[in-house]
């Protein structure tokens, strides 16, 4: 666990960068810190390992006050990934993830050792390692500063921005893959960023900072977005908060009636509306295909030549946000179900979708009502209706 405790930071120049902080983070959590540009929170995470003194109050990492540790030794028992990677040019992508090792005395062969189980940890090739940093995408940098961070088997892992300077795709897809080892190694994570979006997906709680460093509202992601502590919160959040919050619920819960999908192969002189004008087409396999439109069937054919509208397939995991997306989309208004081999194993139609993102409202507003009438502190906990690091949905 990281506590901050009257927390004051005043940089020479009079500025307040963080103000009477006082905050938990939870250990085997993700922390995510949010604000506008100048709210304290690269500062707030850089105090927790020291590249930056607090001015006054008390910082403890796993129960012992930062200031009374060595502070390179600090260091090296905390991870650390900046935007853009911050790897070492000069060296191999091994070397680099053998930095802190190496530093700590290990020996050389046991450091590359354990850098090269890191390239399949966070999903690199091992022929990886023998590249330098020039070599790499973006997206492949940012791995390989994951993995640096995480060498030495730390217990705290800080991130600031680290998914930033990549495009959308590559920054969902490192997210997917933060999201997968949280679920493997339970580290505790401090994560800056200015993405609202982000911090939903990747946060246990959000700590939302205004300018001045003040801190604002600390809470799990279905609280906050369920009940914002005041006007600032609610503009941060932004118009759609409503939706996010349906992307913290999974559809493990919500009904699915059994489907009567065509298989691809079937003629299509065969193929009546007795089943709706639109019918799921599937492979032999059971995969889901497409769409068809049994008011425009062609003359001849099978039903996998016809012309399909796409069915992007939901499994349980996925969030109602994607459902109720897919539902729009889909011209059945139904949403094809799959399960965890992508097999159809049924359909739910757009009004269940609709009637439990009602609910999931209702119940995640409900829960926040409660924990307003209790006294509460920044690091207070409440019920909710966020999924535990195990089951966020994708």
């Amino acid at each position: 666990m990281i506590q901050f405790e009257a927390v004051h930071k005043r940089f020479p120049n009079g500025t307040t960068a963080v103000h009477d902080l006082t905050l938990e983070m939870p250990e085997g959590g993700v922390t995510v810190l949010v604000g506008s540009s100048g709210c304290g929170k690269t500062t707030t995470l850089r105090m927790i390992n020291r590249m930056v003194e607090p001015t006054s109050g008390t910082i403890r990492v796993g129960g012992k006050d930062v200031l009374a540790q060595d502070a390179a030794e600090l260091r090296r028992s905390i991870g650390y990934v900046i935007q853009q990677a911050g790897l070492f040019p000069h060296r191999t992508v091994l070397d680099n993830i053998a930095t802190v090792p190496l530093l700590l005395g290990w020996g050389r062969r046991r450091a590359r050792a354990r850098a090269a189980e890191l390239l399949e940890t966070v999903g690199l090739a091992a022929d990886t390692g023998k590249r330098f940093p020039h070599q790499l995408s973006g997206g492949q940098q940012q791995r390989v500063g994951v993995a640096r961070a995480l060498a030495a088997d730390p217990p705290v892992l800080l991130m600031d921005e680290p998914f930033g300077a990549v495009d959308p795709v590559v920054r969902t897809q490192l997210q997917d893959e933060l999201l997968r080892l949280q679920k493997e190694l339970s580290k505790t994570i401090v994560f800056v960023t200015h993405d609202i979006d982000e911090a939903v997906r990747l946060g246990d709680r959000i700590a939302i900072f205004r300018t001045g460093g003040h801190l604002v509202q600390c809470a799990p992601p279905a609280e906050l977005l369920a009940s914002p502590a005041d006007d600032f919160v609610t503009d941060f959040l932004g118009s759609e908060r409503e939706l996010k919050l349906l992307s913290l619920t999974s559809l493990k819960d919500v009904p699915q009636t059994r489907a009567t999908p065509l298989r691809a192969d079937e003629p299509v002189s065969a193929v009546s509306g007795d089943g709706g004008r639109w019918r799921l087409v599937t492979s032999a396999a059971e995969r889901p295909l497409g769409w068809l439109d049994t008011d425009a069937l062609p003359a001849t054919g099978t039903a996998g030549e016809a012309p399909l509208t796409p069915a992007r397939a939901l499994r349980d995991t996925d969030s109602l946000l994607s459902a109720l997306n897919e539902t729009i989309a889909s011209p059945s208004g139904c949403v094809a179900r799959v399960d965890a081999d992508g097999a159809v194993t049924g359909v739910t139609a757009r009004e269940e979708i609709h009637a439990r993102a009602a609910a999931a409202h209702a119940a995640a507003g409900a829960g926040a009502a409660r924990t307003a009438d209790a006294p509460r502190t920044a690091h207070a906990e409440s019920p909710s209706l966020a999924a535990t690091p195990t089951e966020r949905p994708a």
